[in-house]
């Protein structure tokens, strides 16, 4: 191959390597732009981000994360404060024993959000995901695993947990609306009710992520009113942040004015998560690399 197109391929697998994952667990990506918004000023003072991102449109489902514990998990035991990625009250049952464990999801969860995962947990997915997936390692990339509340994003992380800010501007932001913002993820200053967010423990249990599929966010996400409360990075003491309310508890829990705080390691009914990433390449400069490409090969061809 030339040197001048080896380059070029170089350029473009550099730049699909750093913004798509080459593995197989893959996810529907919301994109939050409007760089720069400024705060919500009638809620709780959240929302400001200077650079576009993505968020993932759903909670990360069962299918997902069984994909990753097959991965990572056949011994499941990494030590410190929470070493356990799996809970036997997940919808997912493990098959096997230690150092050759199996992870199948329970018929008709498949595309539930998972729940009953520590911040821990949601830290370890995360880095696994940054890592390249497969045999890629949980304990650092983006988070190093360390107390549960002294981990920060390393600097240039392609996948992250969102920010307060990011899981915030992502929820309830909107440039059209009055202010900026909504009081509620649904794009909407109402209260939800059962036709717009599962609340109120009126189904019993997690639903399909997407199910609410007239109630979506401005940029496109997916029940960040109700279903689970989602782990964010905010510190609080020794807790860790999450927002959004749970299938069990009252729509108002998703409202932009609450916030919560809980210890990252706890695994309860009712908390999941969602991943962040960078945005994708502008297709603009993509199609100019490939152009450029072109150009290069047909005068080394002539």
């Amino acid at each position: 191959m030339p040197k001048l197109i080896a380059a070029v391929v170089v350029i473009l697998g550099s730049a699909s390597a750093v913004y798509v994952s080459a593995a197989d667990l893959v996810f529907d990506w919301a994109a939050v732009g409007n760089a720069g918004n400024a705060n919500d000023t009638h809620g709780d003072g959240y929302g400001a981000v200077a650079n576009a991102y993505r968020i993932s449109k759903y909670e990360v489902t069962n299918n997902q994360y069984a994909e990753f514990l097959n991965a990572v998990a056949a011994t499941d035991s990494f030590g410190g404060s929470d070493p356990n990625l799996y809970n036997a009250n997940m919808d997912i049952t493990r098959s096997g024993s230690s150092g050759s464990f199996t992870y199948a999801v329970n018929a008709g969860f498949e595309t539930n959000p998972v729940n009953y995962v520590s911040f821990f947990d949601s830290m370890r997915f995360v880095n696994w995901l940054e890592n390249g997936q497969g045999t890629g390692g949980t304990e650092g990339g983006v988070y190093n695993i360390g107390t549960g509340v002294n981990e920060t994003r390393a600097a240039g992380a392609t996948f992250f947990l969102p920010s307060e800010n990011e899981w915030y501007k992502a929820a309830y932001h909107d440039p059209t609306a009055p202010g900026e913002y909504w009081d509620y993820p649904t794009q909407s200053n109402t209260v939800p009710t059962a036709a717009s967010a599962n609340a109120g423990n009126v189904v019993g249990d997690t639903t399909d992520v997407g199910t609410y599929t007239n109630a979506t966010s401005f940029y496109g996400t997916f029940d960040q009113a109700g279903n689970l409360w989602e782990w964010n990075e905010a510190v609080k003491g020794s807790d860790r942040g999450m927002r959004g309310g749970s299938w069990n508890l009252h729509w108002l829990d998703s409202a932009s004015s609450n916030r919560d705080f809980i210890n990252p390691t706890v695994e309860f009914n009712f908390i999941g998560f969602r991943v962040a990433s960078v945005p994708e390449p502008s297709s603009r400069l993509y199609g100019g690399v490939v152009f450029f490409g072109l150009l290069c090969w047909k005068k080394i061809r002539s």
